[in-house]
């Protein structure tokens, strides 16, 4: 079964990340005292300090999830977890070294610990879950699910299981009044919600997932039930689903639970000072690193069409504040305003030649660095959007308005993914609320590096 398999991978887990701690401190030592031949603890000490720091390790890394399954995370909040357990267990090493009273510890020894420890866990974590992926590809470690009831929700959620293989899961069949027509898809129909009890008795269901219409939701207590006696994981996938973000957030008012609908990362005070310090820092650097370009930009510009060298066009910011953004000019000068309500495509006659080359290689949207510097963008978010397309798109897309919760950014998940330019407003705004809603700062530093690896070279030509 598979709850046995998880057990025993969850064992393996916590024994490996034990050899990774060990292994860790005993290369930070060689690295640091090879030939060293000053006064030093030797490799003895070091080895007994392991008595204390592998069960400090044990205890955070359980704390942040990191033994359990992680069928259902992210590679980089999985990462994100390790940093965070590494830098509060470095922390506590120096803490404990402190109280043991041991002044020729090395303190070198222990930050390259807990760095060698950090890149070590995340290697080992990402082969893992390689290796996993293959596996569940070809059949094996597979989850068997069962789903209790048919409708839309649960069709979908049939359908996106299905198509990545790699997540392990096997539909054993589902459960619903009568037969229900399933457009195709080869899943069995299992019989009538009264037939759940006998399922489970059977074995071979690793987890329910129970998908009711409103008028079926008196049964719930009923089904709930049924999984609890035989001991099976139980999970709702309720008919509201659209309206709920990816990660509910529970506020308790009285020993009430209430779903926060919109919990968004960035509203935490921590979270946002370190996003706009990060986004000060690194667009200063930009400037400078990218000053060259820019001026034999600015000169280009110049030299192969009259006007302006920087283009300010009105876009729709956070909180839905009006504000100036700026790129370098890629097109004729006009002077009817039609650039505010007519959408840019790849062959728009209005380029110049010039124009062209630097969109292209997205080199036209390096001046809104000032932008960020003056607070009105980030360097990751969502993008701005311009008045009239704000109040067409609010009236046409669900959730579109949600997108200003954040400042706008110059790049975003929508952009490295492949809806920039000429593409899908609805898949874009999908990507936007992934973001908004699952915001970290790894995730922000993964969406730059792959922005810098392959989204300069921009075949739609205009990130919008």
């Amino acid at each position: 079964m598979i709850k046995d398999n998880q057990k025993i991978l969850n064992a393996l887990l916590a024994l490996i990340d034990a050899g990774i701690c060990f292994a860790s401190m005993m290369l930070a030592y060689a690295l640091h005292f090879w030939n060293y031949q000053g006064v030093h603890l030797e490799i003895a000490y070091y080895v007994k300090l392991q008595l204390y720091i592998i069960p400090i390790y044990f205890f955070l890394y359980h704390y942040f999830d990191l033994h359990d399954s992680f069928r259902h995370k992210s590679l980089v909040s999985e990462i994100g977890s390790v940093v965070q357990a590494n830098t509060i267990g470095t922390i506590l090493i120096f803490v404990l070294v402190f109280f043991l009273k041991e002044v020729h510890v090395s303190r070198f020894v222990i930050l390259m610990f807990g760095i060698l420890n950090v890149v070590f866990s995340s290697v080992f974590r990402f082969s893992l879950r390689k290796l996993l992926r293959r596996m569940r590809a070809r059949g094996y470690n597979l989850k068997h699910l069962l789903l209790v009831g048919w409708n839309d929700v649960s069709a979908e959620f049939y359908d996106r299981v299905l198509a990545n293989h790699s997540l392990g899961y096997d539909f054993v069949g589902y459960l619903e009044h009568t037969k229900a027509y399933t457009a195709g898809r080869s899943i069995a129909y299992a019989g009538g919600f009264s037939s759940l009890p006998s399922l489970l008795d059977r074995k071979g269901i690793d987890q329910v997932i129970i998908s009711l219409d409103y008028n079926d939701f008196s049964e719930l207590g009923g089904l709930i039930e049924a999984c609890e006696k035989a001991g099976v994981k139980s999970n709702l996938l309720p008919f509201y689903t659209k309206y709920l973000p990816t990660r509910p957030y529970i506020d308790e008012v009285e020993g009430m639970p209430l779903i926060n609908i919109r919990k968004v990362p960035i509203d935490n005070i921590l979270n946002s000072f370190s996003k706009r310090l990060f986004d000060i820092v690194v667009s200063l650097f930009s400037l400078v690193l990218f000053s060259p370009l820019m001026a034999m930009t600015a000169l280009g510009i110049k030299l192969t069409s009259p006007g302006p060298v920087i283009y300010k066009q009105e876009r729709i910011g956070r909180q839905k504040q009006p504000f100036q953004m700026y790129k370098f000019r890629s097109m004729k000068v006009e002077n009817d305003n039609s650039d505010m309500n007519t959408w840019g495509t790849g062959n728009d006659c209005r380029r110049t030649k010039f124009g062209a080359l630097i969109r292209k290689f997205s080199i036209d949207e390096l001046p809104q660095l000032i932008n960020v510097l003056k607070g009105d963008m980030s360097l990751v978010g969502p993008r701005p959007e311009r008045p009239y397309f704000v109040d067409k798109f609010k009236e046409e897309i669900p959730l579109y308005m949600l997108k200003h919760l954040m400042r706008p950014g110059i790049t975003g998940w929508a952009q490295v993914n492949g809806w920039r330019g000429d593409t899908s407003i609805e898949e874009r705004i999908k990507c936007d609320m992934y973001y908004i809603e699952n915001w970290t700062f790894l995730l922000d530093v993964k969406i730059l590096l792959l922005t810098v690896f392959k989204g300069f070279v921009n075949r739609n030509e205009s990130m919008r």
